[in-house]
C-alpha cells in the first residue's frame, strides 16, 4: 500500500458501498442474514452509528462501525438485555462491530489499521471500554488482541458469536507490542483524516497545554507568547499581585542561585495565617500534581477502589488508573442536572461502594459547577469510616473561600483538602500548592516530602501573594465580569451552540449534534493562534462536542470570539483540512476481515 492509504469518517458516497459490502460478506459469504434482492444490507443503527473507512485512492478497502453510548442502544440489544449483560448499562461503553474488509485486501494491514482507528476515535471521545461480537471460530485471535469473553454467546443466522470486552488502554498496550514493526512502517503510508491524532501520548494522558508547544518548549521563540492566546490552560488572566512582582524583581540573581528554606517553613507559616489553622495541619508541594502523586502513591495500591467524578480533572484518572493501577469507578454528572453533584445519589453510591478514596474537585474542572460546602459535609459525615475524601479546591477563590472544607480536613482524618496557589493567584509558573489534613496525616506526608520541595522564587512569590488578599478578591470579581461578557459574545455567534458558564475562570461551549466536532473547532482556532481545550477525551458525556475556554482579558477574549466564529464558518463550508498528526506506532486490537459484528 502506498502513501494514498487513507483513513476517514465515511462520506455519503461511502455508505452505498458499505451497505453493498455488508450484503456480500454477511448475507452471501457467511450466511448470517437472508440475501436481499437489492444487494444491500442495512440495520436499525444506520444513521446513528459512525463508520470509519479505509481506502486507497478511489478504491475502498474496508470499514468498521462504532456505536457510541449517547445513541442509547446497541446492536447487542437485539440479543441480550441489560439484566443479562450489565456491561450494556455502562456510561462509557462503545460498541465496535462489523469490521469488514474487501476479500482482496484481507491479510493486509487494513484490519489492524481500522481497529486502531476505531480505538483512537473512541478514546478521543472519552470511551474507556469496548464491547464486540466475535465469531466463535476466531476466538483465539480476539483473545490475542486483548479482548476477553464476558460469558455470553449469541446466535445470528448461520453464525455463533462470543461477546467480548476490553479496556481501550489495555487494547492499546497489547497491540502496540504485537504490531510494532508493521505499525512503524505505516508512519509514512497513512493519510489520516480523522479528527484525533494518529497516536496517543506516550503516557496515555491528555495533560493539555498545547499552547506552549506553539510558543516553543525550547524557549527559543518566547516572543510568540504575545501572539498565542493560551485559553486551553486555566492560568489566571491577570498578573500576580504587585508585591509578588516586587519580590521577584528585587534580586533575581540571588533568588536563582540560593537554596530555599529546607522545609518551606516560612511559606507554611504564611499559609497557616491565611487559612487560620495550625501549621502542623499543612504540607506543601511543587504544585497540586506533586501533592497528588505523593499522597496517592502513599495511600493507594492496585487493590484500592477509587471513585472519581465524571467529567472531572484528568490527572486524577491518570494517577489512579495508569500510574497506580487502582480499580476506578465514575460518578457520572449529568448535563440534564446542570452537571450538579446530587448529594443523595453520591451518598448512596459511596455508602454501598466500599471505596478507599473519593475525589471531588470543587468547583469542578471542567464543568465549572460548585457543590455547596454544607452538602458535601453532610455526605462525608454519612460516609463509611474507612473512606478517605480528597477535596480539590484549586478554583474556590472564584466562589468564596468561606466555602472551604479546610476546617473539617484539619480535624477529620478521613478528609484532605488540596489547594493550588497557581490558578487563583496567578502563579502557575511558580508551582506551589498545599494540602490540609489532620496533624498525623499531614506529618506522614511531610515525612515523604523531599527537602527543598518548593523553589525559592516560588516561596517568595507565594508568601507575597498570600499577604495581599484584597488584590486577588478584586481580580476574582473582575473574572466573573469577563466570563459573562465572553459567554454572551460566544452565544451571540450562533444560536445552535450552548454556552455554559459555571463559577470559575473558564466556560464551556457545546456544538450541535451533526455539526463540526470539538476537535475540529479546536484545530481550526489554532490557525489563528487561539488555543482552546477539547474536552472530549475527558468524558463520553461530552459526546465529542464540547470545548473548554479559559477566561482572558478583554483583548484576548475578543480574539477568542473572532477565531471561534471563523472556525465555525470554515468548518460549515467544508473548506478545512484534517487535524495534524504525528504518526507513531498504532495501538489497536485486531479482529480479522469480515469477522467482527
Amino acid at each position: 500500500m502506498g502513501r494514498d492509504l487513507q483513513l476517514r469518517v465515511a462520506t455519503p458516497e461511502d455508505l452505498e458501498w458499505i451497505y453493498e459490502l455488508r450484503h456480500r460478506v454477511y448475507a452471501e459469504e457467511l450466511g448470517q442474514h437472508v440475501p436481499d434482492p437489492g444487494g444491500r444490507l442495512r440495520d436499525g443503527l444506520d444513521g446513528d452509528n459512525v463508520y470509519l473507512v479505509a481506502a486507497r485512492g478511489a478504491v475502498r478497502i474496508g470499514f468498521v462501525s462504532l456505536t457510541p453510548p449517547w445513541v442509547g442502544r446497541y446492536a447487542l440489544d437485539k440479543y441480550l438485555s441489560c439484566d443479562e449483560l450489565p456491561l450494556l448499562g455502562e456510561d462509557d461503553l462503545f460498541e465496535v462491530r462489523i469490521l469488514t474488509v474487501e476479500p482482496r485486501w484481507r491479510g493486509t494491514v487494513a484490519a489492524p489499521l481500522l481497529m486502531h482507528a476505531a480505538l483512537r476515535w473512541i478514546a478521543a471521545r472519552g470511551g474507556r471500554r469496548v464491547v464486540v461480537m466475535g465469531r466463535t471460530e476466531l476466538l483465539d485471535m480476539y483473545l490475542a488482541a486483548g479482548l476477553r469473553p464476558v460469558g455470553r454467546t449469541v446466535r445470528s443466522g448461520a453464525l455463533t458469536f462470543e461477546v467480548l470486552t476490553g479496556a481501550v488502554t489495555e487494547l492499546t498496550t497489547v497491540t502496540m507490542e504485537r504490531f510494532r514493526t508493521i505499525l512503524e512502517r505505516l508512519r509514512s503510508q497513512v493519510d489520516w483524516r480523522l479528527d484525533v491524532p494518529f497516536a496517543p501520548r506516550p503516557d496515555g494522558c491528555e495533560h493539555g497545554g498545547a499552547s506552549f508547544t506553539a510558543i516553543g518548549t525550547d524557549f527559543r521563540s518566547l516572543h510568540r507568547r504575545h501572539q498565542v492566546v493560551a485559553a486551553d490552560v486555566l492560568d489566571a488572566w491577570f498578573p500576580p499581585a504587585p508585591g509578588v512582582r516586587a519580590a521577584l524583581a528585587e534580586d533575581p540573581a540571588w533568588a536563582a542561585r540560593t537554596s530555599p528554606p529546607t522545609g518551606a517553613e516560612g511559606l507554611l507559616a504564611e499559609i497557616a495565617v491565611a487559612r487560620a489553622l495550625p501549621v502542623e495541619t499543612f504540607a506543601v508541594g511543587a504544585g497540586s500534581s506533586d501533592l497528588i502523586f505523593r499522597a496517592f502513591g502513599q495511600w493507594l495500591t492496585p487493590q484500592s477502589r477509587v471513585l472519581l467524578m465524571d467529567p472531572g480533572y484528568g490527572e486524577y484518572a491518570h494517577v489512579t488508573e495508569r500510574v497506580i493501577g487502582c480499580r476506578v469507578d465514575r460518578f457520572r454528572l449529568r448535563r440534564e442536572d446542570g452537571w450538579r453533584i446530587d448529594p443523595a445519589r453520591l451518598s448512596a453510591v459511596v455508602g454501598s461502594g466500599d471505596y478507599d478514596l473519593v475525589v471531588v474537585v470543587n468547583p469542578n474542572n471542567p464543568t465549572g459547577r460548585h457543590a455547596p460546602a454544607g452538602e458535601l459535609r453532610s455526605v462525608i459525615a454519612a460516609a463509611p469510616g474507612r473512606t478517605r475524601w480528597w477535596i480539590d479546591e484549586a478554583y474556590l477563590g472564584y466562589v468564596d473561600l468561606a466555602e472551604s472544607l479546610v476546617d473539617l480536613a484539619a480535624t477529620d482524618p478521613r478528609v484532605v483538602v488540596c489547594s493550588s496557589l497557581s490558578k487563583m493567584y496567578g502563579l502557575s509558573g511558580m508551582r506551589a500548592a498545599y494540602l490540609v489534613a489532620e496533624p498525623a496525616t499531614a506529618a506522614r506526608l511531610r515525612l515523604r516530602t523531599p527537602p527543598w520541595p518548593v523553589s525559592l522564587p516560588a516561596q517568595l512569590a507565594a508568601v507575597a501573594a498570600l499577604r495581599d488578599p484584597a488584590y486577588y478578591r478584586d481580580r476574582w470579581l473582575r473574572t466573573h465580569v469577563l466570563r459573562r461578557e465572553l459567554a454572551a459574545d460566544l452565544a451571540g455567534l450562533d444560536d445552535t451552540v450552548v454556552v455554559e458558564e459555571g463559577v470559575a475562570n473558564f466556560l464551556t461551549v457545546t456544538l450541535p449534534s451533526g455539526g463540526p466536532s470539538a476537535a475540529q473547532v479546536v484545530n481550526e482556532c489554532r490557525r489563528h493562534d487561539v488555543y482552546l481545550r477539547d474536552l472530549s477525551p475527558m468524558s463520553s458525556a461530552y459526546q465529542g462536542r464540547t470545548v473548554r475556554i479559559a477566561v482572558k482579558d478583554t483583548a484576548e477574549n475578543a480574539r477568542i470570539v473572532a477565531a471561534f466564529q471563523a472556525a465555525l464558518e470554515v468548518l460549515r463550508s467544508g473548506a478545512t483540512s484534517p487535524v495534524p498528526t504525528s504518526p507513531a506506532p498504532v495501538p489497536a486490537g485486531v479482529p480479522a476481515a469480515g469477522s467482527a459484528r
